[in-house]
């Protein structure tokens, strides 16, 4: 019996496993150590935005005002290295000069990078043109204040768009002719009735036909006169958030304002590269050479640095501004159309 029970208990031994030691738990932390929880994946939040901001695209609206023959529609073209702006050909003489100030929007899509921006381009033929001027601006304030309006039908409707079409000035870029003297009581009337709606960046055209001291002197007594009346251009000083916002738009208030430029979309071999510029019987003139001009400090300032706080700047202040008032003049609401009513009976 002894030697059956022995082999029976070898043969449970084999088939009973041993018991292990339970893990030991850790005890829970008394504070929250970034060490312990480890890796989140926070940070992807910007790459999720970036990805769902590429998708949809961006839409940036610019105008330029100014008389003729100060070269608006060259610089746009040079500032997006693309023909978004028409240009005439030259005068003919069947074509008549615009007795009132003309508003002519073109829509482009330009794509860099795998960005896409639906740009839209707005001039104003016929601004200063007339030997009476007297509220030539009007019309360009109705159809900034039209876009407002525009912009405010569609988001008080019941079924409004997911994404609403965005047909708002974001920046105006005033030219102001190369004299050296002072700003004429014309440009000094539009910016101030403007400036309240609309960001406006005030720009010295063709200042290849000012010496270096005459420009910086010329800047000088723009940039006093506008403080003398009154009259704010963007980046204003009461929109600036932070410490590093003020230092950086005090830099350009002070130093660069108004930008003193020159356009060209003609390309010129100088030292074996290719540049943009504008040939003269002493030499070319580089667009991009800031020795020679500041039309990199200005495609810098509104496209690589400014161009979301622009946006920004047009939808919580002047939109807001524009849309507080008609809610208020309206009781809430604005005017009911028959179109609007129509609509409003379909949602229903």
């Amino acid at each position: 019996a002894g030697p059956v029970e022995s082999r029976t208990e070898a043969a449970m031994s084999e088939l009973v496993p041993e018991s292990r030691q339970k893990p030991v738990v850790p005890m829970k932390p008394m504070g929250i150590n970034a060490n312990l929880l480890g890796y989140i994946g926070i940070d992807t939040i910007i790459e999720q935005m970036r990805k769902k901001t590429m998708k949809t695209g961006f839409d940036f609206n610019i105008m330029v005002v100014g008389q003729s023959g100060l070269g608006k529609s060259t610089l746009v073209n040079t500032l997006f290295k693309s023909q978004v702006s028409r240009k005439s050909s030259g005068w003919n003489r069947e074509e008549k000069i615009p007795k009132t100030v003309e508003i002519k929007a073109i829509g482009h899509v330009i794509e860099e990078g795998g960005v896409k921006m639906k740009l839209t381009v707005i001039d104003t033929p016929g601004f200063g043109d007339q030997i009476n001027n007297e509220n030539c601006w009007e019309p360009i304030e109705k159809y900034i204040n039209e876009q407002y309006e525009k912009f405010l039908k569609e988001e008080v409707n019941i079924a409004r768009k997911k994404r609403i079409p965005d047909t708002r000035v974001h920046c105006c870029l005033y030219f102001i002719s190369p004299t050296g003297h002072s700003l004429r009581p014309l440009d000094l009337e539009f910016m101030k009735h403007l400036s309240k709606v609309v960001n406006i960046i005030p720009v010295i055209a063709k200042a290849d036909t000012m010496t270096l001291e005459e420009k910086t002197e010329f800047k000088q007594r723009v940039r006093k006169e506008l403080e003398v009346n009154g009259i704010e251009f963007y980046p204003q000083k009461e929109f600036d958030e932070d410490l590093e916002d003020k230092t950086e738009n005090d830099k350009i208030r002070q130093e660069s304002m108004p930008f003193a430029v020159v356009g060209s979309d003609k390309e010129y071999q100088v030292n074996g590269k290719r540049v943009l510029g504008r040939k003269t019987p002493w030499g070319i003139i580089e667009v991009e050479n800031l020795t020679h001009c500041e039309f990199a400090l200005l495609r810098d300032f509104v496209i690589r640095t400014h161009l979301q706080d622009l946006k920004e700047v047009t939808h919580n202040i002047h939109y807001e501004t524009y849309r507080a008032k008609r809610l208020n003049d309206n009781g809430g609401l604005p005017p009911m159309t028959v179109e609007t009513e129509e609509n409003h009976e379909s949602n229903l």
